[in-house]
């Protein structure tokens, strides 16, 4: 009987692929969800999902559909959801039980209809107590009435140890520092703002998720943005919120520049935003651009996107904590 001269290659290929087996059953040789600062391209133990919308007259035309995934092959999570109204900046929560490798789907116009705001999750334990799974992904498709649309993936913010909880005080508290959770940044940037010359209608969302969200999160206050047109010269502009979340929409003469926004980005030309504040608060946020023409022009388009993030700060939000009751 002849032996094969592949038969080791073999051998070593199959040890290989039942090592690989073996580690994804395993939590803890997965790939950790690292670098230190939230992104919408890793899993964490928090997401932040930028912008959700719904109409309570009608949802056909402007809704929100979330879907949150548990990775881990083989750990069950508690999430808990805070839905945190941009204008009043108060917060309801729920909370679902997911097993593994579950997909939990839900539009907003079910949860919190009427309702424009952002959404927070926090992996937590049978207590409501916070906890390292950085397992957490997810993405949200929103539209809007005025036709602005976009699918979002989740920010995901990894945890590197867990908070201090007592069940019995009812409360914890989330630092974003580097240590407990990844930062979240203070500066945050659009990085194409198309003319409005050509038809385009760009909106932004801008949010603070710091702050108590068992009463009210954080609002805005003074924000500091610079509009750099193509020509890399720049025109600073400002505004003031008085909400946890703030919507700025790009016209001809929006925002308030010399010389307006529609002659420093003329017709088939872009410019782009960096936006901040004096306080280095954290800030996230989302930005849509809707043109009418997309469905006729090969250079018309319709879609948006994430915030890019430049620096990064440290900062808390308090949650309640308690032994959740999943449907």
């Amino acid at each position: 009987m002849r032996t094969s001269r592949y038969l080791p290659s073999i051998l070593v290929a199959t040890v290989l692929l039942l090592a690989a087996v073996t580690a994804f059953a395993d939590d803890k040789s997965l790939p950790s969800s690292s670098g230190g600062v939230v992104s919408d391209q890793k899993a964490g133990s928090i997401l932040f999902f930028n912008v959700y919308t719904s109409s309570s007259i009608n949802a056909v035309s402007e809704n929100t559909q979330i879907t949150v995934t548990n990775t881990s092959p083989n750990k069950s999570v508690t999430v808990h959801l805070f839905f945190v109204d941009g204008a009043s900046c108060t917060p309801v929560d729920y909370s679902i039980c997911m097993s593994p490798n579950l997909t939990f789907k839900f539009t907003t116009a079910e949860f919190d209809p009427g309702t424009t705001g952002y959404i927070m999750m926090v992996a937590v334990d049978a207590n409501g107590c916070p906890i390292v799974h950085n397992f957490l992904v997810g993405d949200e498709f929103v539209k809007f009435a005025s036709g602005h649309q976009a699918n979002l993936a989740a920010e995901g913010v990894a945890a590197k140890e867990a908070p201090d909880c007592d069940e019995l005080s009812g409360i914890a508290v989330l630092n974003f520092d580097g240590t407990q959770y990844d930062q979240l940044p203070s500066t945050v940037a659009i990085d194409n703002i198309p003319s409005v010359a050509d038809g385009n209608s760009t909106m932004v969302f801008l949010n603070r998720p710091s702050g108590d969200f068992i009463l009210g999160a954080d609002t805005i206050g003074q924000v500091y943005a610079l509009l750099y047109d193509d020509q890399e010269r720049a025109h600073s502009f400002g505004f003031s919120a008085t909400t946890c979340q703030f919507k700025l929409v790009f016209t001809a003469t929006t925002p308030r520049i010399a010389p307006r926004f529609g002659t420093v980005v003329p017709q088939g030309h872009t410019g782009w935003v960096r936006l901040l504040t004096s306080r280095e608060i954290p800030l996230l946020g989302a930005v849509f651009n809707y043109n009418p023409g997309a469905s006729t022009s090969a250079t018309a388009f319709t879609g948006g996107y994430n915030l890019h993030k430049l620096g990064t700060t440290t900062s808390k939000i308090t949650i309640p904590s308690y032994a959740a009751s999943c449907n």
